[in-house]
């Protein structure tokens, strides 16, 4: 009998369906965040970040060319096991010759057909996609969709809705309906004297935006966030207004688990949002003090979110995506370190006996729950993820590929 079979024995005297669990593991897909390879510079132009957020590091090798991201995202995936999409920011069109001619505002599906071609070719299952509201000239006095300016708001208005029709040709071409998550960085860096008003535009320009889309390939999502780097007082798009504006218009609440204050956990929210929508989207990330987006490991709060999945059997309404960008380490591991890390926690969680659990708090009996969420912390699972690994034609041992790919391809980019 092998290992495998041996620890399989020992959760099925726990009535727990090993196979049924690798089977549900491997039908869920995990969105692979193109920005992680380049540190969120892009194609576009830019050559920093602005709006709130940077990157931290200078590790050797990162991607300056699409055809250098594309490698980079091909490799990594070939190490990631389960159902993966991509997901792209705006940033990251291919302009070709309409460089310096088209902005943000009049970007079409053409400018990003190279990035649905790359994820039919490495076998992603669908292609997410983000609007871009940083890093851009147009950002006046770090406003966007909020903007006081008539002239700046209509620009960000303009490049919205066309990301959504981005979106649908992305969606229809990938046959799976494309999520598009709007970020803005709008606040301020001292205390505002109107915090009304800034939410008044941005709620019309959202209005504006949304008024026409389609929804059979389109799902339309919102993200709020506490504050950015000079953007400490004040941010427009807060929890409480996003949440607002998802309900009225029945469209995804985003919830990214770096973006709200250290005391929250973002496995606590998803509950609450699943009672009243019917999809829920998430940026997994890893806070550390703030939203500083390190990779994303197998820690406490990353089971917490699978159980919150896996237990509302919330396989189908919980839209998984990672956001992280650490320049300080190989950008390959991280990928895989991330995707590999998600889909831990998620089989962690369908490990648990989380039936008994659930009748057991009915009957508060929180003594037994006590004893079994210990008891299933050293229980065999490593087996059964290996396993999982196996039937996928990988293992534990990428390391190695990742260090060769370092030394013939990244370390020859400086």
């Amino acid at each position: 009998m092998s290992f495998y079979e041996e620890c399989k024995r020992i959760y099925e005297a726990q009535n727990i369906d090993v196979e049924g669990a690798i089977g549900r593991l491997s039908n869920i897909s995990v969105s692979v965040h193109c920005w992680q390879g380049d540190d969120v510079i892009g194609f576009d132009g830019s050559d920093s970040l602005s709006g709130g957020i940077q990157t931290t590091g200078n590790y050797p090798g990162r991607a300056r060319t699409p055809e250098e991201l594309f490698a980079d995202i091909e490799k990594a995936f070939s190490l990631m096991p389960g159902k993966k999409r991509i997901n792209v920011h705006a940033c990251y069109a291919f302009l070709g010759e309409d460089k310096g001619k088209v902005d943000r505002d009049a970007y079409t599906y053409k400018h990003f057909k190279p990035w649905v071609d790359f994820a039919k070719k490495i076998g992603a299952v669908g292609v997410d996609f983000n609007p871009t509201f940083f890093a851009h000239p147009k950002m006046k006095d770090g406003l966007s969709l909020s903007s006081p300016d008539e002239e700046t708001r209509r620009f960000w208005i303009n490049h919205g809705k066309a990301c959504l029709k981005i979106a649908e040709e992305m969606g229809k071409a990938m046959n799976s309906p494309c999520l598009v998550n709007i970020w803005i960085p709008d606040g301020y860096k001292d205390i505002p004297a109107d915090r009304l008003s800034p939410r008044l535009r941005l709620k019309a320009s959202l209005d504006e935006i949304l008024q026409d889309y389609n929804k059979e390939w389109v799902i339309p999502a919102v993200e709020s966030k506490v504050f950015g780097i000079g953007l400490e007082s004040y941010t427009v798009g807060n929890n409480e207004f996003y949440q607002n504006y998802a309900s009225s218009k029945g469209i995804c609440c985003l919830l990214d688990t770096g973006h709200y204050h250290p005391t929250e956990v973002v496995s606590d929210k998803i509950s609450s949002l699943l009672a009243f929508y019917e999809k829920v989207a998430l940026h997994v990330s890893r806070p550390v003090r703030w939203d500083s987006d390190h990779v994303v490991i197998l820690d406490d709060e990353l089971k917490e979110i699978a159980k919150e999945i896996v237990r509302n059997n919330a396989d189908n309404r919980v839209i998984i995506g990672l956001d992280y960008f650490d320049a300080s380490i190989n950008r390959l591991c991280a990928w895989v370190t991330g995707v590999r890390a998600m889909q831990k926690a998620l089989l962690f969680a369908m490990l648990l006996p989380n039936e008994e659990l659930k009748q057991l708090q009915d009957e508060n009996n929180f003594t037994k729950i006590m004893y079994l969420n210990e008891k299933f912390k050293s229980m065999p699972w490593g087996a059964i993820w290996e396993e999982y690994l196996a039937r996928q034609g990988l293992d534990e041992n990428w390391l190695e590929e990742v260090q060769k790919y370092e030394r013939e391809v990244l370390l020859k980019r400086n």
